[in-house]
């Protein structure tokens, strides 16, 4: 009996394709019929392009209408994706057709399936042996039979191809076509994890009691750093693999990626699926159908692992909540975090969202009882979390070019002493932020964006952190061409660790920066030595934050504690908050106790002196007020519009035209502030204008967004953008 399909073959059907068009596309189902949800190769002009079948056809003209091309034999979406899809394209309007991108960012989904050649022993002995054959059925032997490549084969056996060629021809070996793509290990959950804490064991209890409701909730688990977060969660991992339902662990950062695997290699015996973008083309469209499939029972990923097409969701966890990282601010500008209670929302899944310092959005969800929390106030074993302490910089006698205070250097000394591991944080890469004329003043700038170079010594290099544009670090003004009078201004990690250097030359220096890693293997590489104890002084951007521990280092030194406290931006005081929590959570993991010190010329600001007392509730409190009193995020609505184009009076023309257009804004009450320059006004040669909208939390902003922007007339070279929920302001 044939399978019911939803279109029977010539039923016009409603495609979605990933190109930019804004609405479905009419085809007529091939022979077999299609599914919804499957995904198909149809003709758009002289093309072939990816799509997926969105429901019925839009009434289109059927005699015009051109048969689908071609059927996946992938597994169809399902509607709860599909589903998942149209709500965040409506929540962060953005074009339907641009989100269904980012759920097939696989290539060859609508190729067949790849074979490869696989080589087996048989009950037929060669009528000739001789001892390279020998090897070759030895070896096979060996490993219980198990299939190898030929290539792999005669390589492991230790034999010439020809050999096991000869072996094939009389019928000794046996040549089978399997999938190129293989299945995934299952993993057992049955195995048992490390032993829990009575408070860890608490949280893990709720935690698989929430997965096992089949029902959608969202638990903050905020645990100090150190108290064993991840291995409480690693109990709720376990308990969807035992219902065989599909989790995903979301971390902010590839680099944690390599060691997260191992440690659940260690809990479940095997290692899940992995989705990023230091993942090969083939090991995505592995994991992609895997997941389609449902044969992917775990899969650990960069925030786009949150648009693969699961087909029985039941957890999602998204450790270091708080991470800036999962916002994505170009193409379709979405919070993966919000996304993801999106989805388990649709799904019927659980989400955790663990950190040891919280978003104010979560902090605000959990303590107006949205969310369940769970708290680990204290480390795990024996460790204790860092004494902290401020370094006056006013009254610190500092030399020219000096950055490392009289006081911390007398306590990396003692640590060197001691044997232990020193972290200087700084949240600037390379060597200096501004390399500056002394003749004429002139600041070297990138000449696509509106921005200063920064000054990579290591490289010799001055690189755009904007655009990645670089240029060698020159010697001769470029605009009054003077010769020496080139300097670089103020401090990066590569200007730290020079003055550490020189003051402590035989110490081993390793500086953990995003530009100064070639790869995640390398960077892990780096990170294990570190771990082992193969450096005394660490220096470090906010890389040294997410989540890496290093037991011998007991003292963290906040090289410029005040250095977030700058600017305009809502989140300065948070962010600020959580890095520098973060970062001196890195000291005293172990059995030596810590220590951190930061380095503050403002040692009496609201956020120094929080950081200092430990009194995290007072901290959230008292920011919750501050945004309450302003109607700002968590409670009250903003986006972000930015109008770019390569000239800017046509950007400032058009942006100009939707402020005095606002009317279906102002009829929900909202605000519309702007235009202005951006403050990074040209990026890549696009002049950037930006409008800030303030809306209530009740407003339905989305709709009136789209009404607001839709009768603007747009030439190719001018974009609009919108960001729902902006985390930044350039």
């Amino acid at each position: 009996m044939s399978q019911r399909r939803d279109f029977i073959e010539g039923e016009a059907v409603g495609v979605l394709t990933t190109e930019p068009v804004s609405r479905l596309l009419d085809y007529l189902a091939p022979a077999g019929g299609v599914n919804i949800g499957d995904l198909v190769k149809v003709p758009l002009g002289p093309r072939r392009v990816l799509g997926v079948v969105w429901g019925k056809g839009t009434g289109f003209d059927r005699s015009k209408l051109r048969p689908i091309a071609a059927v996946s034999d992938a597994p169809p979406m399902t509607h709860d994706m599909l589903e998942f899809l149209t709500k965040v394209a409506d929540y962060n309007v953005a074009p339907l057709s641009q989100v269904l991108k980012l759920a097939t960012r696989a290539p060859g989904l609508l190729d067949p399936p790849a074979k490869r050649k696989l080589i087996s022993l048989t009950a037929r002995p060669p009528a000739r042996m001789t001892p390279a054959r020998q090897k070759v059925i030895d070896f096979l032997k060996s490993q219980g039979n198990r299939p190898f490549a030929p290539v792999e084969l005669a390589q492991f056996a230790g034999v010439s191809a020809g050999v096991v060629t000869g072996l094939i021809k009389q019928g000794a070996l046996l040549v089978e076509d399997a999938p190129r793509d293989p299945p995934y290990p299952r993993l057992d959950p049955r195995l048992k994890g490390k032993d829990l804490s009575e408070q860890q064991a608490e949280a893990a209890l709720a935690l698989r009691e929430a997965v096992k409701s089949r029902a959608y909730n969202t638990t903050l688990l905020k645990g100090v750093t150190g108290s064993g977060k991840t291995e409480v969660y690693l109990e709720a991992v376990a308990e969807v693999l035992k219902q065989g339902r599909q989790g995903l662990v979301l971390l902010p950062e590839i680099a944690l990626t390599v060691d997260f695997l191992e440690r659940l290699e260690a809990r479940f015996g095997a290692r899940p699926a992995e989705w990023h973008s230091g993942a090969t083309m083939s090991e995505r469209r592995r994991c992609w159908r895997a997941v389609a499939s449902g044969e992917a029972q775990l899969v650990v990923g960069a925030r786009s692992a949150l648009f693969l097409p699961f087909q029985d969701l039941g957890l999602i966890v998204v450790d270091e909540e708080h991470d800036g990282s999962y916002k994505q601010e170009e193409g379709v500008c979405y919070h993966a975090r919000d996304m993801a209670v999106l989805r388990a929302s649709i799904t019927g899944a659980s989400v955790v969202l663990a950190t040891a310092t919280p978003s104010l959005e979560t902090w605000a969800n959990a303590d107006a009882g949205k969310y369940t929390r769970l708290d680990l106030p204290e480390r795990f074993g024996t460790a204790k979390l860092p004494e902290m302490s401020a370094i006056d910089m006013r009254a610190e006698p500092m030399q020219p070019n000096q950055w490392i205070s009289p006081t911390l250097r007398e306590e990396i000394r003692k640590a060197y002493a001691e044997g232990s591991q020193s972290l200087l944080f700084l949240n600037r890469r390379g060597f200096a932020p501004l390399t500056l004329c002394r003749a004429c003043g002139e600041q070297v700038g990138c000449d696509s964006c509106d921005a200063r170079m920064v000054e990579h010594r290591f490289q010799n290099r001055l690189i755009c952190h904007q655009c990645g544009a670089w240029k060698p670090i020159p010697e001769t003004c470029p605009s009054c061409e003077v010769t020496g009078k080139m300097a670089a201004l103020g401090p990066g990690v590569e200007r730290i660790a020079e003055e550490v250097a020189e003051v402590f030359p035989e110490a081993r220096v390793e500086i953990l920066s995003s530009d100064l890693s070639d790869s995640a293997r390398g960077l892990k590489a780096r990170i294990e030595a570190i771990a082992a104890g193969e450096a005394d002084i660490i220096i470090g951007t906010q890389m040294v934050a997410k989540g890496h521990n290093f037991p011998h280092l007991t003292l963290v030194g906040a090289i410029d504690a005040d250095l977030g406290l700058q600017g305009a931006d809502l989140r300065a005081a948070e962010k600020s908050f959580q890095l520098i929590r973060q970062v001196a959570g890195r000291a005293g993991r172990a059995e030596k106790p810590g220590r951190a010190l930061l380095q503050s010329y403002q040692p009496a600001h609201p956020v120094i002196e929080a950081i200092l007392s430990g009194d995290e509730e007072a901290f959230w409190q008292a920011e919750a007020k501050a945004r309450m009193d302003a109607h700002m995020p968590p409670y009250g609505r903003l986006a972000a519009v930015i109008v770019s184009s390569p000239r800017q009076e046509h950007a400032f023309e058009v942006a100009t035209h939707l402020a005095r257009n606002a009317r279906p804004l102002l009829a929900i009450g909202a605000q519309v502030l702007g235009p202005a320059a951006a403050p990074i006004a040209k990026i890549r040669d696009r002049y950037r204008v930006r409008l800030l909208i303030k809306a209530s939390k009740a407003a339905p902003l989305q709709k009136a967004l789209r009404q607001w922007v839709k009768p603007v007339n747009k030439p190719t070279n001018l974009r609009i953008a919108l960001d729902i929920d902006p985390q930044t302001f350039f």
